[in-house]
């Protein structure tokens, strides 16, 4: 039996999914770029590390990270010189939480999330986020400046709050979501960027559910809510 692949340790999930060129691009099949192999990329090309440093900080041995970014600037390089698209997707991957030891790097944002947001939650407790607006579900998930979060224990809810996103971009609102714990996401719009980063941290997504933010917990715990399992949001993808 052959052992199974190690995840490698991603700091943030990419932001942007989808290259496409300028010309003739969306008749063309994509090029898959994985998750993992993003990461080599982003590490060794833009962040300058040697790929003994991208190792540490993927939590692999060299070899892997070697085979790993081989691979990844060939697809690369097929995507440029072919004039194919380029996806990012899947892999072997988890997503860091700010508390790695490995990370190396002073002030990361993702150890300042986790001091800013972190909060405690019993096993038993489900913890449900919704961006919030007025007592409404606000309808552009990566432009929300408030989430309520809802805890609840047999299907009751216990105690609920509204915390702040403190002005922090787009991109680090699943990162919010994570280090708060959050199991549950309902939502309006959410672009498929975010969609990605927050199943990728486990977290369960119904998008596309307007009205008021408590009625619409009340209506899951009741399985009475109507949400859209394919919801994005009205505006573009690589804003949200």
């Amino acid at each position: 039996m052959s052992r199974p692949t190690k995840r490698r340790m991603i700091c943030r999930f990419p932001q942007t999914l989808e290259f496409i060129p300028a010309k003739d691009g969306d008749g063309k099949e994509p090029v898959i770029l994985t998750v993992d192999e993003f990461e080599t990329i982003r590490l060794i090309d833009r962040e300058g590390l040697s790929q003994e440093q991208c190792s540490q900080r993927m939590q692999v041995a060299r070899t892997t990270v070697q085979k790993i970014y081989d691979l990844a600037r060939k697809k690369v390089a097929d995507a440029l010189v072919e004039g194919r698209p380029l996806k990012i997707e899947g892999g072997e991957y988890r997503l860091c939480n700010g508390m790695n030891q490995f990370c190396g790097l002073d002030g990361c944002y993702r150890q300042e999330i986790q001091q800013t947001f972190q909060m405690s939650k019993e096993n038993a407790v489900t913890r449900i986020a919704i961006p919030y607006d007025n007592g409404l579900i606000f309808q552009h998930f990566g432009r929300t400046e408030q989430f309520k979060v809802y805890d609840i224990e047999n299907e009751n809810i216990i105690v609920s709050e509204e915390i702040s996103t403190n002005s922090y971009g787009h991109g680090i609102l699943a990162e919010i979501l994570g280090a708060i714990q959050a199991d549950v996401v309902i939502c309006g719009g959410i672009g498929s960027g975010a969609q990605a980063a927050l199943t990728s941290a486990g977290i369960q997504i119904y998008g596309g559910v307007t009205g008021n933010a408590d009625a619409a917990v009340e209506a899951l715990l009741a399985g009475t809510l109507v949400y859209d399992p394919d919801a994005q949001c009205i505006h573009s993808e690589n804003r949200e």
